[in-house]
């Protein structure tokens, strides 16, 4: 089976591998400047095993999700902001 160039690609299929591709730099900019500022108290894990992680593994954006998802702990202002929220549905008897 031969290999296709980058030229045998149709325009939308190029489009496509640059957008993912900006998406995936993106998340893990972002993951990677969150991960930099955060106390380590504050990252479920460490932070050189979630650094070399965002880095090293081609995901399509699923590892910085990850990271936003499960790696973080909240932080104390938002556990009091969730404390203190009030609830969007009323329970009626």
């Amino acid at each position: 089976m031969r290999t296709k160039k980058w030229n045998d690609l149709s325009p939308r299929t190029r489009q496509f591998i640059i957008v993912t591709g900006v998406i995936e730099g993106a998340l893990k900019v972002a993951a990677l400047v969150d991960l930099a500022r955060r106390p380590a108290e504050d990252v479920r894990g460490s932070k050189a095993g979630w650094a070399v992680s965002i880095v090293l593994i081609n995901s399509v954006g699923l590892v910085p999700i990850g990271y936003f998802v499960f790696g973080r702990k909240p932080t104390a202002a938002a556990e009091r902001e969730y404390e203190g929220a009030v609830p969007a549905v009323e329970v009626v008897d």
